[in-house]
């Protein structure tokens, strides 16, 4: 074998073990990048329901400070957890806040679920992912699952289960996001 032939074959097999590497990692992503505090707040899409039927993403909210909810109907804690939300909207006025709830409904139509959010006070934005696509890309683990993202676009709380939103430390966290 010449020497050529050597370089030839050890370049095939780096390019081969990097190729099991770069499928490897990408099977393996989610436990390798882990969506957590700290985090960049990955990319989501949800048709609005309020009659325009257009795609809204996190761009859309660039510069806010968003509470980012993945919920659904037929979820009672998600139900129980919606008016704290609305609570929170009343008491932090400020512009720059955005509070969005991503129904992961899938069998449930785009009507059905605004409908349905507004017969509980619901007044901020619902969004519809029948495809749950939101629950790979956040990587999500049960409902009702809530992101604080900041301004900049990193995450800054990331909490499953119902809480209160309106809760003292919920609203410091925010008013402090908001902050110039």
């Amino acid at each position: 074998m010449t020497a050529r032939q050597q370089w030839l074959l050890v370049i095939a097999i780096v390019a081969a073990v990097l190729g099991v590497v770069a499928v490897g990692a990408y099977a393996m992503r989610e436990e390798l990048f882990p969506i957590e505090v700290g985090a960049r707040a990955p990319r989501f899409e949800g048709r609005t329901l309020d009659g325009s039927n257009r795609v809204k993403s996190l761009d859309d909210y660039d510069g806010k400070v968003v509470v980012l909810n993945v919920w659904a109907t037929w979820c009672p804690p998600c139900v129980y957890e919606m008016p704290s939300f609305e609570r929170l909207k009343t008491q932090v006025t400020d512009t720059n806040l955005r509070i969005v709830a991503v129904s992961v409904d899938e069998f449930v139509p785009g009507d059905s679920v605004l409908a349905f959010a507004r017969g509980l006070g619901v007044t901020f934005e619902i969004l519809h992912d029948s495809l749950r696509a939101i629950d790979r890309a956040y990587q999500i683990t049960g409902y009702p699952e809530t992101f604080v993202i900041a301004r900049d676009g990193t995450i800054r709380k990331k909490w499953i289960g119902p809480a209160d939103w309106a809760s003292a430390a919920n609203v410091a966290l925010i008013r402090s996001l908001l902050a110039p």
